[in-house]
């Protein structure tokens, strides 16, 4: 990625691209640089009120709809509106997730929070969009992946957390979850011929709203990590956005040995 920066996405005119929680963050970054290339940007949020305010704040064509990942319901009812107006997309991101550091809660359809929303909402709207992506040239789904992975574990007898829970061991079952399912996805989707790419991308050490949840309750050591230890969304974009164009000679996923940041390979968060 040395070198590399938003300046440098191609053209996106004609192209039809989705960032869920794109309100704030990485995923207002995102969605900024790709609508200032010239695509339209479906932000995918839970508060339309908060994404009506971002969508001013972005240069170019968007369109805002409501999305929930924690309830079955929202995420079908938003695809099947979404692909009737749009049957082609071009890119998914999976952007949205969280952090919750509190007691154990579920979603709507009681999955365990982390879980249900970060991996298994994520799940089912690719899974429903995935015509829609395989409609254009060469479709492409981005999923944020986390470095939590890489001490995690998904214990099958318990994969809702039910048992000995603690709040940073369902994060980062949820975000190893999402790497293998990236990693899957683009297998499958090679093995299958169809003409769309599955790649994770990482932000690195992120300061955006999840920070301060993830960090303050560990008192003033935590609000200082919080405040000033992280690089902002709009230097993390440059990865992002990277993985959400196409590269003419490399695939990502399972595979790529050689695979940059931004791409199918395992990466952090």
């Amino acid at each position: 990625m040395s070198g590399w920066t938003a300046d440098r996405i191609p053209d996106q005119h004609g192209k039809v691209v989705v960032v869920t929680g794109a309100n704030s963050g990485l995923g207002l970054v995102t969605a900024t640089e790709l609508a200032r290339r010239g695509a339209h940007v479906v932000l995918a949020v839970r508060n339309l009120t908060a994404g009506e305010e971002a969508a001013h704040r972005i240069p170019g064509d968007t369109e805002v709809r409501e999305l929930d990942l924690a309830s079955l319901a929202s995420v079908r009812a938003f695809a099947a509106k979404l692909t009737a107006d749009h049957p082609s997309v071009d890119v998914l991101v999976n952007n949205a997730g969280l952090v919750h550091l509190g007691p154990r809660r579920t979603t709507a359809d009681g999955f365990e929070l982390h879980v249900g929303t970060n991996m298994l909402g994520p799940y089912a709207l690719t899974g429903l969009l995935l015509d829609a992506l395989t409609a254009g040239s060469g479709g492409r789904v981005v999923s944020l992946s986390s470095i939590t992975h890489k001490n995690a574990h998904l214990d099958f007898g318990d994969l809702m957390s039910e048992h000995g829970y603690r709040a940073s061991s369902a994060y980062g079952r949820s975000k190893l979850a999402t790497t293998l399912f990236g990693l899957e996805l683009d297998r499958r989707l090679r093995a299958a011929g169809l003409p769309v790419v599955s790649a994770l991308a990482h932000p690195g050490l992120t300061r955006t709203n999840l920070t301060p949840r993830a960090w303050e309750h560990r008192g003033r050591f935590g609000r200082l990590i919080a405040a000033g230890a992280f690089w902002p969304p709009s230097r993390w974009s440059r990865g992002r956005c990277r993985s959400c164009v196409p590269r003419p000679t490399r695939r990502c996923g399972a595979g790529s040995s050689s695979a940059p940041p931004g791409s199918g390979r395992p990466a952090a968060r």
